[in-house]
């Protein structure tokens, strides 16, 4: 489990209203994030068909390679 260090920014009355932590920890956890929500929308479309080449350009248009 990863120790994230953090910082409260609290208002006038002592609310918490953000919390700072390092960029470096910030990086990580959208990496899992994206990870997890990939991970997600790979298995619910797991039992669709793929597309063959010529339907996948019918579908999709003609894109040139940057």
């Amino acid at each position: 489990m990863l120790t994230v260090s953090k910082k409260y920014i609290i208002d006038d009355k002592n609310k918490k209203v953000a919390v700072q932590i390092p960029f470096e920890t910030y990086k990580k956890i959208e990496e899992v994030l994206e990870d997890y929500a990939l991970g997600q929308y790979i298995l619910g479309v797991k039992d669709e068909k793929p597309l063959a080449i010529a339907e996948a350009k019918k579908f999709y248009g003609k894109r040139t390679r940057s």
